[in-house]
C-alpha cells in the first residue's frame, strides 16, 4: 500500500498567505513532537487538503472556496480595468513600423 500511495503524482504550485505558511509549520512542528518523525509542510499540506476533500459537503468549506473564487475574480477584473493589455494598445497605436532588413 505505501509504496503506491506517491506512484500516481502530479505537481502543483500553490501561491498561499504567509501566515496560512506558518500555520502549517507550526501544525508540522507539533506533529514531528508528537510523532517523533520528521513532519514536512508538503505532509501537512497533503495531509489537510485530503482531509478537506472528504468533507467536500461541509458549508463552511464551500463558504472558503466562493470567497476565495471571488477574491481572485474581483483581483483579475481589477487587473484588466487599471492596466491595458499590450494588445489593446497596439490596437489603439497601430501596427509598428518596423523596417525588414534584406
Amino acid at each position: 500500500m505505501f509504496m503506491n500511495m506517491f506512484t500516481n503524482k502530479t505537481k502543483v504550485l500553490l501561491v498561499l498567505p504567509a501566515d496560512v505558511v506558518d500555520r502549517a509549520r507550526a501544525v508540522a512542528g507539533k506533529a514531528t513532537m508528537a510523532l517523533k518523525l520528521p513532519v514536512s509542510l508538503q505532509i501537512v499540506f497533503r495531509a489537510l487538503i485530503e482531509e478537506g476533500l472528504k468533507h467536500g459537503n461541509d458549508p463552511a468549506l464551500l463558504d472558503n472556496v466562493e470567497r476565495q473564487a471571488r477574491t481572485v475574480r474581483d483581483i483579475r477584473r481589477a487587473a484588466r480595468v487599471s492596466v491595458p493589455s499590450q494588445a489593446t494598445a497596439r490596437r489603439a497605436n497601430g501596427p509598428s513600423r518596423t523596417r525588414r532588413r534584406m
